[in-house]
């Protein structure tokens, strides 16, 4: 018997990890909130550190993040940096993402591999649910009910 092989290539793989890194970007709540301020429009870093409270430092350092994955672009107007998102499509990404997020979110805060800091999430995979749930019956009535 030959060993199994990998059904995804490695161009897949490369892609995914890339994919994932992408994501990552938005992996810290100060930079989507940082995003999600953008949506309105270009903003100067004083702006962005008054509207979400944190330090001048720690917020530079997320924009700097977030302009080096290319999520925003800056432009610097004598000693105020503005900035802005980067194209049309990061906007669009944040509002599929905030669709999915208002339907989903319970799901979200109950998942204990997304939300591991939640009291009371669990980990599906750990009871078994990893494989798709068990179809309904096509009449919409249980075996019990049918007495099959």
């Amino acid at each position: 018997m030959s060993p199994a092989r990998p059904v995804v290539s490695a161009s897949a793989r490369q892609r995914a990890t890339l994919l994932a890194r992408f994501f990552r970007g938005l992996d810290e709540p100060l930079r989507v909130l940082l995003l999600e301020l953008l949506l309105d429009g270009e903003k100067s870093v004083t702006e962005l550190v008054e509207a979400t409270g944190s330090s001048q430092g720690r917020v530079s350092t997320h924009l700097g993040c977030l302009r080096w994955c290319g999520y925003v672009t800056a432009r610097r107007e004598g000693r105020k940096v503005y900035y802005r998102l980067a194209d049309d499509r990061v906007r669009a990404l944040l509002r599929i993402a905030q669709d999915l997020m208002a339907d989903h979110a319970q799901q979200l805060l109950a998942c204990g591999v997304v939300s591991p800091d939640v009291p009371g999430a669990t980990l599906h995979a750990a009871e078994g649910l990893e494989e798709a749930p068990p179809e309904e019956p096509a009449t919409g009535a249980s075996a019990e009910e049918t007495g099959t």
